[in-house]
């Protein structure tokens, strides 16, 4: 982002933001926020029609462009009421993903690790349970074959011709002869 993009931002203005960054020029390494040279400045402003025209269209200065740690550091150097409430939040985005990682009960890892150990263990009992209704089952059948054998056998017993219980009973076609 460049310095007045970033000064509207923050809520002061150019020269302050700039002179702010000058005297905390340590805090803003290479990979915080550079300075842009004439020429990023002329293609810059032929790529954005907003860039052209008004105020600042021929700055005495170049304008400094500002990475996402140059943002973040900005505020730790800026004096305005925003400046100063969003290092507070940044400061307390910090901490909080800090305890976000150190904290082992919400580690999204270990939590998917215990939860796949869950599972498996889950898994194995179903299988142990699956195997011993297999058996139960295979035992059943083995006493319904059985059953069916004894009450076949049974049965080929009862379809014997039986001798009549009781008085023989003469045959009328014996009387007639």
């Amino acid at each position: 982002m460049l310095d007045f993009d970033l000064a509207e931002m923050y809520g002061t203005e150019t020269k302050y933001l700039k002179r702010s960054v000058k005297n905390n020029l340590k805090r803003f390494p290479s990979d915080f926020m550079f300075e842009l040279t004439k020429d990023e400045w002329d293609s810059l402003r032929c790529n954005f029609s907003t860039l052209n025209g008004g105020r600042g269209q021929h700055p005495k200065y170049m304008p400094y462009a500002f990475t996402e740690l140059g943002v973040s550091m900005l505020s730790s150097v800026l004096n305005s009421d925003l400046a100063i409430e969003v290092n507070i939040n940044i400061m307390r985005a910090f901490v909080a993903v800090r305890q976000l990682l150190l904290s082992p009960s919400t580690n999204p890892v270990q939590e998917l690790q215990n939860e796949v150990k869950e599972l498996k263990e889950y898994i194995e009992e179903v299988f142990a349970d699956y195997n011993d209704i297999n058996d139960d089952t295979r035992t059943q059948l083995e006493l319904i074959n059985q059953t069916l054998a004894e009450l076949q056998a049974q049965k080929t017993l009862a379809n014997k011709p039986r001798n009549p219980i009781g008085f023989p009973i003469p045959n009328k076609d014996k009387k007639k002869k």
